[in-house]
């Protein structure tokens, strides 16, 4: 069952990913099924803005430019810091470095959207407001 439009308003995802492509289309989706977006193009940028604005969903490409694993295992701190779920996008080379939701490229933006939103319907601090 996914949240309702009203638990959805206060749901929030993080996209990093230097592709405008890929952020224009999950922030599309997203956004039409009122999910408060936000987005980094650079990895410097989007651990910065998941500090502070602390999203229930970090979608991060680890296969960007300045992506080393060091950059990677801070993103898995800072979700698990903001009781945040991690998704990883990229090729298997740093899959087994990194905790969180591994998605292999290529994808589909179906079932990774998908997968988004049942990471948002879990989110734990949805279940301490409902609480």
């Amino acid at each position: 069952m996914l949240p309702t439009p009203a638990a959805r308003a206060s749901q929030s995802v993080l996209i990093v990913d230097e592709s405008d492509d890929a952020r224009e289309v999950l922030r599309t989706v997203l956004a039409h099924r009122g999910v408060q977006i936000w987005e980094a193009e650079d990895e410097a940028d989007g651990l910065r803005m998941a500090r502070e604005v602390r999203p229930d969903v970090i979608v991060f490409d680890i296969d960007g430019d300045n992506a080393s694993d060091a950059i990677c295992n801070e993103y898995a701190i800072e979700a698990a810091r903001g009781d945040a779920s991690l998704v990883l996008l990229g090729t298997l080379r740093r899959a087994q470095t990194t905790s969180g939701e591994f998605v292999a490229k290529p994808y589909q933006y179906a079932p990774l959207i998908l997968r988004i939103e049942q990471l948002l319907e879990q989110a734990p601090r949805l279940r301490r407001r409902a609480a």
